[in-house]
């Protein structure tokens, strides 16, 4: 099995390309920081599930999906933002902060799984 397997993986990439999509309006143009934060929080959601993954061990996993759980957060946050400031409407606010938040339901969800398997990892063999 492969990180790319992972069905939270592939929403969470489907998302970021999202993000990345959305951030590209005409009202964005102006705020480049805000826009690479936003992208940026995003990505790190998949990159940490990747990340977790490659490290062999439920413990070291569980750690990054709590990294990318937080991450999806800070994404829904700053989504909060973009459309208190005019960036994207309240339409778009909704549509992407559900997004975030079932990601965040999945990740949880899988994060209980891992804690409660008997499989430790790779790295756990004896």
């Amino acid at each position: 099995m492969r990180f790319e397997d992972l069905d939270v993986w592939k929403i969470a990439r489907q998302f970021a390309k999202e993000v990345c999509y959305l951030t590209k309006k005409e009202q964005f143009a102006s705020e480049f920081r805000f826009k690479e934060q936003i992208k940026s929080s995003a990505g790190s959601i998949m990159d940490n599930i990747a990340e977790g993954f490659e490290r062999n061990g439920n413990k070291e996993f569980v750690q990054f999906l709590f990294i990318a759980k937080g991450s999806a957060g800070e994404t829904r946050s700053q989504l909060y933002r973009a459309f208190d400031i005019g960036l994207i409407s309240e339409k778009e606010c909704n549509e992407f902060t559900v997004k975030a938040e079932n990601i965040s339901q999945s990740l949880f969800n899988f994060i209980k799984y891992l804690q409660q398997a008997e499989i430790k990892g790779i790295k756990y063999k004896t």
